[in-house]
């Protein structure tokens, strides 16, 4: 009797151990296979070539971008739009809109921080404008307005918190350069004869606020564009320490081999890298895929395997960009150049002369390592490895 008993007492113990096994192991591939289903429904970032898609929280066509450094960044575009971030693209914030600035087109934004920055619109006359802010774009001051009613600007730059640029279209037969020694509280027109349009009927493009490049000390290049042709125009004699740049730059232009017989045609976007070599992009924004006159490159003088007066002499890629493009800016940390436009991004590991296809996204202006475009398009630039550097 004791014996049968301790005989069930172990069978029922084996079944117990069994049953509770297969439960756990049951548990176990359930809960793996939950895991896996819920990896799967994680969205992954996407991607357009080596560019990471970013969340603008806008839909508003966009043109301006300017990089900081250690996160922090600031875009700008239509309807008075301007964004922030200070964690390098998770979370883009909304800033205030400037007083009146529903209908404004910003083209241009320059920014020093976090907190400070200016924004620039480009329209007729006094559609064109600056607005400041300094308390991190939660409110904004307007500083200055287009005095030109037949005026227009088209890129704005700043050397150091002080001293600043903006290029406007011609005015009476010249191009408007205007200059600020006061953080853009004051502006002056700079008087050349060499910003005379001459004869031809060229502007400057304000696709992507890159028209124009201050090589420093208050040397602006600037591209042109229109039916007379695409110039460079670049700066002769600079200032001295005791001058202002109201009437001590001097200019001289050169012609550009690149697209440049219509209204929609010329130089967008100028970049240099740390050895002066310039590179200028540009086509036809009506003809977004055609590639022929889209670059020019021109290197510094005292480069042994090209020994030309920098500005003096520009040559045509051999192998352009795959179409259109308003912007090109160096990357110093692949040591390639890249341009983007309407139908995508190029790379260029020989200084301008060759580019190679990166993506096909719909873009209008860089700030590396970003790049913005229309429907808030943001993205942020991961690796040129992937793209099969």
């Amino acid at each position: 009797m004791g014996h049968r008993l301790i005989t069930a007492r172990i069978h029922v113990s084996l079944s117990a151990v069994i049953s509770l096994s297969a439960f756990l192991l049951t548990l176990s591939a359930s809960a793996q296979t939950s895991t896996a289903k819920s990896a799967s429904l994680v969205p992954s970032t996407p991607t357009s070539g080596p560019w990471e898609m970013q969340n603008s929280t806008t839909n508003a066509s966009l043109r301006g971008i300017h990089a900081v450094g250690g996160g922090i960044a600031w875009a700008s575009g239509a309807n008075g739009t301007i964004l922030r971030t200070e964690d390098g693209g998770y979370m883009w914030q909304s800033c205030a809109m400037p007083p009146g600035a529903e209908k404004l087109d910003f083209r241009g934004i320059w920014a020093w921080d976090a907190n400070t920055a200016v924004v620039m619109s480009s329209g007729p006359g006094d559609l064109s404008r600056l607005y400041k802010t300094t308390d991190g774009c939660s409110s904004w001051k307007l500083l200055y307005t287009n005095p030109d009613k037949d005026g227009f600007w088209d890129a704005i730059t700043f050397s150091d918190r002080n001293r600043g640029l903006i290029l406007g279209d011609p005015v009476d037969g010249r191009f408007v350069l205007l200059f600020t020694l006061s953080g853009g509280k004051s502006w002056e027109r700079v008087v050349s004869d060499g910003l005379s349009a001459g004869k031809s009927k060229i502007g400057a493009f304000a696709a992507s606020n890159s028209s124009m490049l201050d090589a420093g000390s208050y040397s602006p290049w600037f591209g042109t564009s229109g039916p007379g042709g695409p110039y460079v125009y670049m700066v002769s004699s600079t200032c001295t320490n005791f001058e202002t740049p109201k009437s001590c730059l001097s200019f001289e232009r050169q012609e550009l081999p690149m697209a440049g017989t219509s209204a929609s045609t010329g130089a967008f976007s100028l970049a240099s890298d740390a050895d002066s070599n310039l590179v200028a992009v540009g086509g036809d924004y009506l003809k977004p895929n055609e590639s022929a006159g889209t670059a020019a490159y021109t290197y510094h003088l005292g480069r042994v395997d090209y020994p030309v007066h920098l500005g003096k002499t520009w040559t045509a890629a051999t192998k352009p960009p795959h179409g259109y493009r308003s912007t090109v800016a160096w990357d110093a940390a692949d040591k390639a150049w890249i341009a983007a436009g309407t139908n995508g991004s190029d790379v260029s590991y020989d200084d301008g002369r060759t580019w190679q296809y990166l993506d096909s996204g719909n873009w209008n202006a860089l700030s590396l390592p970003w790049v913005v475009g229309p429907e808030g398009r943001i993205a942020k630039l991961v690796s040129l490895k992937a793209a099969g550097k």
